[in-house]
């Protein structure tokens, strides 16, 4: 038998008369145990008539009970932990370790007793991570998930690495007192998991809101702010809502002078109306403080609210993030739409939105028709027609079909000269007790048909995780945005 990752003799021996390597009646007559002659025999035999004997459970128990009670254990791990003088001491069994680890098949070799130095939180679950090992099951709880990921990937436990890293993946909308997303989003910044990293910077941009009202927002970097400002798919009532949560990060951070400027100067203070844009001037403390770093962007965002767009076009590029909206919640850039069985039929309704930021046409009003379907055929599926005598089609089944939604204006008007509208949809869902935004698609101008639109929503089962209460949640955003006609030199 080839031993694996340089077992000593002594080792194997000890396994094999534990009866973890042979046949100790945990498995009954294995394969292994067969004589040539009984195994010739079985083959001759040409039986069809076949089973399997599944005793895995029952091993996994035995190989628990060897961590637990040590016999046979032939390596000692004292686990320090950093900051006190609490050891703890696991009797261990090398082989096992080494098949699961690299760095314990390397760390063990020719050694019976290691010294481990674990910060608390590591140490604490310790006896869990090493349970794994014997095992290959593990519960985790939001909060050990840091210190799990660190313990595996510390080790080398690539199988423990990665199935830590999808469950924090999967349970960035789960509810905690304190918030983790942000926890999350800096340690995989640390580690330099780029897909983590993602997963976590999209759900906190498509969720902000929440987020600023709980308690990790005062734990979020100015790095993270930055990242965060210069997006365009944030979620949030309006860009006021963001400059207050900005302002109360600021006074509790107390950050240098030039982080100060830059997080300032990300707002968007085209999207803000001018009568708060005046309030802010002479009411809010760090405006104030700073107005002579960003007193050129308040001064363009009133150019920008005073003057009609096509105008203000000739001279200023308006082809940029700052006169670009956000995905606004609040009702003059869109509606909430609660769609109650819609794997049955079509469906439709109307909203309106203001026709752009700009407070020269805060007045005038889109109308927007919606359809709903939740069986169309996209093109590739629909029927193909036959020349042929037998004037056969292509089968579809009804199930084949998937969502379609098509947001276009009810009417046309020469204000719309040099604005073009983005629709976004938001797509909630609800993940132990709370609603959060899954999905974010966006249909730009004259698109209609989103080819991955909803298209693993699962529409027919009741257990979708896309519905709520046997509904779909949509919001409907609506982003005008304006471009450059005609440029003149200033």
């Amino acid at each position: 038998v080839a031993r694996a990752g340089g077992t000593s003799p002594t080792s194997w021996d000890r396994l094999w008369g534990s009866g973890l390597l042979g046949c100790p009646g945990i498995l009954g007559s294995c394969s292994a145990c067969l004589s040539p002659r009984t195994a010739q025999k079985a083959d001759l035999s040409g039986e069809a008539a076949g089973a399997t004997i599944n005793h895995s459970l029952a091993l996994i128990h035995r190989l628990q009970e060897l961590l637990q009670d040590g016999n046979t254990s032939d390596t000692t791990l004292r686990v320090r932990t950093a900051g006190s003088d609490e050891v703890k001491v696991f009797h261990t069994h090398q082989l096992l370790l080494a098949l699961q680890s690299e760095a314990f098949e390397s760390l063990l070799h020719n050694q019976t007793m290691v010294t481990l130095h674990e910060p608390a939180d590591n140490a604490v679950l310790f006896e869990k991570f090493i349970r794994y090992l014997y095992c290959g099951e593990i519960s985790i709880l939001l909060h050990q998930a840091i210190p799990l990921h660190r313990l595996a990937s510390k080790y080398r436990v690539s199988m423990l690495q990665r199935g830590v890293a999808e469950y924090m993946k999967s349970h960035l909308a789960s509810e905690s007192s304190q918030g983790h997303v942000v926890g999350w989003y800096h340690y995989a910044v640390k580690i330099r998991d780029t897909g983590l990293q993602e997963s976590c910077l999209q759900f906190l941009a498509w969720n902000l809101s929440a987020v600023m009202g709980g308690a990790e927002w005062a734990t979020v970097s100015a790095e993270l702010l930055v990242l965060l400002l210069e997006r365009s798919d944030l979620v949030l009532q309006s860009e006021l809502e963001l400059y207050a949560a900005v302002k109360e990060w600021l006074g509790r951070k107390q950050p240098e002078a030039p982080v100060v400027v830059k997080v300032l100067r990300s707002i968007r203070y085209a999207m803000i109306p001018p009568s708060h844009l005046f309030h802010l001037q002479k009411q809010s403390t760090v405006m104030v403080r700073h107005y002579g770093a960003i007193q050129d962007l308040l001064f363009q965002a009133f150019q920008f609210h005073s003057a009609s767009p096509i105008h203000f076009a000739k001279y200023f590029d308006v082809n940029c993030s700052m006169f670009l909206p956000r995905n606004y919640l609040s009702s003059s850039w869109g509606s909430l739409w609660v769609i109650n069985n819609p794997a049955r039929d079509d469906r439709s309704t109307t909203f309106q939105t203001q026709l752009g930021p700009s407070n020269h046409d805060a007045s005038k009003r889109v109308t927007w028709n919606v359809l709903f379907s939740p069986r169309w055929l996209p093109v590739s599926l629909r029927p193909v027609y036959s020349d042929s005598v037998s004037g056969a089609i292509q089968s579809i089944r009804i199930e084949d079909g998937r969502p379609r939604l098509v947001i276009t204006p009810a009417m046309t008007s020469s204000d719309f000269a040099g604005v073009s509208f983005q629709k976004t949809v938001l797509v909630g869902v609800r993940q132990q007790g709370r609603i959060f935004v899954k999905h974010a698609y966006s249909f730009h101008q004259s698109t209609d048909e989103l080819g991955d639109f909803l298209a693993h929503a699962d529409l027919q089962k009741r257990t979708s995780e896309y519905l709520i209460d046997n509904s779909l949640h949509l919001h409907l955003v609506v982003k005008p945005v304006y471009h450059s006609l005609i440029k003149v030199r200033k």
